[in-house]
């Protein structure tokens, strides 16, 4: 649907994946939209439990339940952190995957997605372990990396506001007809009236941040490997210096937020074996933090569909005739990244950017 003038887009969510569709609409299309992000926590809420980016390891790492799409998708993203490299907001990073069973770790999917693959040789595999790899990837830190993106779009006109949007009625009255509504709220998906996505679910990790300058790669054993709900990784962040996570948990449909004690006893246990440098004077606990990864049955939901609005529902916080927009609204999902948010971003963005341009010229 051609228009003059920029296009109005809102975007609900200001999350790595919310604030990544921002940055990839304005530096491919620049000047052709107009960019309101609306969410109820904002990149500089590093404290807030209420979304998951300031929580995420936030690296890229071998993933379950990938596909040729997510492929796509982290290929992108590791070529875009690539160039982020230079500027201090990502790092280049040493990695080693240990197995507990024995495969052809020759013909892993993403030897040639990652740098400088390799099978270890077994005199470098810990004892009691089959196998592993050694590669190269990135970590980053969001806690320095969500304001920059915000920072990026504050420069290029994007506003913000902070705002707990109930409805995609009331989000598309923020726009006006025959505008574009990214649907970018992760778990909040599950409970947005006119998603309402019972698919959604929160996968519950806890990590530790530490001080342990001597530790200077990504270790970690493949998901499954120890009890149920363990995960075992070890990710070296680039700033500050010396920051690094251990963690932790992976426990689908788990909603608590609070730090379990026993549960950090034992990330602590486990990240030593695999490191024995933590076990250091120098290294210090700096942090314990729990975050909901928000993943989705049947994986990421990423589509877009001109919707007319007001919707219909009887759980609309607010009659239909007050503020509301009448006409069409072009609503494109993206939510449902589990924990691949950060090395799914920068595909999925450009997907996302890709299925507005051609939407908006039908």
């Amino acid at each position: 649907m051609p228009q003059d003038g920029p296009v109005e887009v809102v975007i609900l969510g200001a999350g790595v994946i919310g604030l990544t569709v921002a940055y990839t609409l304005l530096t491919t299309s620049p000047n052709a939209y107009k960019i309101k992000i609306v969410a109820r926590d904002m990149p500089d809420d590093l404290s807030s439990q209420a979304f998951a980016s300031p929580w995420a390891g936030a690296n890229w790492s071998p993933m379950r339940g990938s596909n040729d799409r997510t492929r796509v998708w982290e290929r992108a993203t590791i070529n875009k952190m690539w160039e982020l490299t230079p500027q201090g907001l990502a790092m280049e990073l040493p990695s080693r995957v240990f197995f507990t069973t024995n495969e052809d770790l020759s013909q892993l999917w993403y030897k040639d997605l990652v740098k400088d693959f390799r099978v270890l040789d077994p005199s470098e595999v810990p004892a009691g372990l089959q196998g592993g790899i050694a590669f190269k990837t990135f970590s980053i830190n969001p806690e320095l990396y969500l304001p920059w993106l915000q920072s990026e779009l504050l420069a290029r006109g994007v506003e913000f506001v902070r705002r707990k949007v109930h409805s995609l009625g009331e989000a598309a009255a923020l726009a006006g007809p025959n505008s574009v509504l990214v649907n970018a709220t992760g778990i909040g998906a599950r409970s947005l009236i006119g998603v309402e996505d019972a698919d959604v679910h929160p996968i519950r990790g806890q990590t530790i941040i530490v001080h342990a300058p001597g530790l200077k790669e990504f270790v970690s054993l493949p998901l499954g490997a120890g009890n149920p709900g363990e995960a075992t990784y070890i990710i070296p962040r680039p700033s500050p210096p010396g920051e690094v996570l251990l963690g932790g948990t992976f426990q689908p449909d788990n909603w608590d937020t609070s730090v379990d004690v026993a549960t950090a006893k034992g990330i602590l246990e486990r990240c030593a074996a695999l490191a024995p440098q933590l076990k250091d004077a120098e290294t210090r606990i700096l942090r314990h933090n729990v975050g909901l990864r928000p993943a989705r049955k049947g994986g990421p939901r990423v589509e877009a569909a001109w919707t007319d609005v007001p919707l219909k529902s009887e759980l609309l916080p607010l009659p239909e005739s007050d503020g509301r927009v009448n006409g069409r609204v072009l609503l494109v999902h993206a939510y449902g990244f589990g924990a691949a948010g950060y090395q799914n971003s920068w595909g999925a963005a450009q997907e996302v950017a890709d299925l507005i341009a051609s939407s908006l010229k039908n």
